[in-house]
């Protein structure tokens, strides 16, 4: 590994570190008494207005971290890489077509989409630290299991997949507040 992608590959994992600690707090807000109080049920307010932004940003960055590691560092995706791509890259055009438009309706496409990524993502961490694979990688690209760095103990390649996976997903599903009706007119 060059100098620069080291470089590059530390910020990545410090930056998934920072993001994974975010997710567990926003979950951990979501789930205790702390999400009826003014400021948590503002938090999930704040998250659920944007929710389009912030997936539309995390699939972002997984699309340019990815096309980095494949075309910058030379790390050569493996069969499993390649299937949570299929799932992240086009999420990144749905959102920013849907942020444009003002239109919340891809909510629920872009969740299954990233919910079938993460458990690809989630599968692809557990053999790569160590679990028995159920579905064989292929024998003909790199293998599955290779480490091309770790970090903080937790952080490879496919464990920042599995942290843009969560961070659209919980965006997406982050309870997005209705705006107040307006009186219907009465025709008089």
């Amino acid at each position: 590994m060059t100098p620069f992608v080291a470089t590059v590959s530390g910020i990545l994992a410090a930056g998934t570190l920072a993001l994974d600690i975010a997710l567990a707090a926003f979950v951990f807000l979501l789930m205790t008494p702390l999400s009826r109080t003014r400021w948590g049920s503002g938090l999930a307010a704040f998250v659920g207005r944007r929710a389009i932004l912030f997936a539309f940003l995390a699939a972002l960055a997984g699309l340019l971290g990815s096309l980095f590691y494949s075309n910058i560092a030379g790390f050569a995706p493996c069969e499993l890489c390649w299937w949570q791509r299929i799932f992240l890259y086009p999420q990144v055009m749905l959102l920013l077509a849907a942020l444009v438009r003002n239109d919340a309706h891809i909510r629920i496409y872009a969740a299954i989409l990233s919910g079938i990524g993460l458990a690809v993502s989630l599968y692809h961490t557990f053999i790569q630290f160590g679990g028995p694979a159920i579905v064989p990688c292929s024998a003909s690209g790199p293998s599955c299991t290779h480490l091309y760095f770790l970090y903080y103990g937790y952080v490879t390649v496919p464990t920042m997949s599995l942290t843009i996976f969560a961070a659209i997903l919980l965006a997406l599903l982050a309870p997005h507040p209705r705006r107040p009706q307006e009186p219907e007119a009465s025709i008089r």
